[in-house]
């Protein structure tokens, strides 16, 4: 029953668990900044291209 409590009352997993779901959130929020740069990107390189083409 010792144990028990002493595991409850230990705070280090929960300490970890909530750096683990800021990692994640701080993942996720990178992964859609990117995205959307590459949509950028991709519309500026074929709109170079494009212009290239013509010229």
């Amino acid at each position: 029953m010792q144990k028990i409590r002493n595991f409850l009352k230990n705070s280090k997993g929960a300490t970890a668990i909530e750096y683990g779901l800021i990692a994640a959130l701080i993942a996720v929020a990178a992964i859609a900044a990117m995205q959307g740069l590459g949509n950028s990107l991709k519309s500026t390189f074929t709109n170079v291209s494009a212009s290239m083409k013509v010229s």
